[in-house]
């Protein structure tokens, strides 16, 4: 089990570490530009290559995203609850309650955990938090329209056409298959590192609150994922997947959020930070009883 559990963790701490050791080298890296090509190339066609061939029903997928978004809402309603613990303005800690870091470490850990028939459940937990975060998140930051951002959001097309093929029963051709399969294949690569990036250039401040904030939100996020998978009746490999994901330490964007809206940026900082150094000692007991 040691080695099994070590065969999942190595590739997330290698790619997050070489984004890390890059930049504290003094190396330049775009994140801005890397954050668009991930966003706008790379995870539609994750999502194509992942979702059109894959062996999962309709309903499974349905379900997914619906106990994906009941915990995400559940979430939401107890941050009032979080705040009066921690004494912050609910605001500030309703993005890090509701939005895990599904995409760049969440995806690679289920991938080499539960291998390409678990995934795709990686897949489409992941594309829901993004559809909440880049709409609700949006607004909330003040950063525009949500109902034109999802307008010109790729991965909301790319879901469209993988939802349609997968009612069909169609398959890409043959070429376009292999065209997005080639060029998904940077995607969790680069999530990695950029995600090591992101976290060697925050400026941590109150260590003592992040690790309160993340030691109280992982028990309940896990608990409501795993009780809303359970109601909705999910396949054993979803609920897993559900629970692991939904689990996941606080996502690097709620900082890009939080600076944009300037609701406080440094504490969003340190909650990233420290769920980020948590995650590398509970997911390991996580995925001996997911597993």
């Amino acid at each position: 089990m040691l080695a099994e559990l070590f065969a999942v963790m190595a590739p997330v701490l290698a790619g997050a570490g070489l984004g890390f050791g890059w930049v504290r080298l003094g190396h330049d890296y775009p994140v801005a530009f890397v954050t668009r090509l991930v966003f706008n190339i790379g995870t539609p066609s994750l999502v194509l290559a992942s979702l059109a061939e894959a062996e999962i029903d309709a309903g499974s997928f349905g379900r997914t995203m619906l106990a994906t978004a009941l915990v995400l809402l559940c979430m939401a309603a107890a941050t009032g609850l979080m705040a009066r613990l921690l004494r912050r303005d609910w605001r500030v800690l309703l993005a890090p309650m509701m939005y895990p870091n599904t995409g760049n470490m969440g995806l690679p850990v289920v991938l080499y955990a539960f291998g390409s028939a678990g995934f795709v459940f990686g897949i489409t937990v992941m594309v829901t938090v993004t559809l909440f975060q880049f709409t609700l998140g949006s607004l909330m930051a003040g950063r525009g329209n949500p109902l034109k951002i999802l307008a010109t959001t790729p991965t909301v097309y790319a879901i469209l056409i993988a939802l349609s093929l997968l009612l069909t029963d169609t398959d890409l051709p043959r070429w376009l298959a292999n065209s997005v399969e080639l060029i998904s294949g940077f995607t969790v690569p680069l999530m990695l590192i950029t995600l090591g990036v992101s976290l060697a250039n925050i400026q941590v401040r109150s260590l003592r609150s992040g690790l309160g904030f993340s030691l109280l939100r992982l028990p309940l996020a896990a608990g409501v994922a795993w009780t809303i998978g359970s109601l909705l009746a999910l396949p054993p490999t979803g609920h897993a997947i559900l629970v692991l994901q939904m689990s996941m330490p606080v996502a690097v964007f709620n900082y890009l959020f939080a600076q944009r809206a300037r609701r406080e940026p440094a504490y969003v900082a340190s909650l990233v930070f420290c769920s980020t150094l948590l995650s590398l000692l509970y997911l390991p007991l996580l995925l001996i009883l997911l597993m």
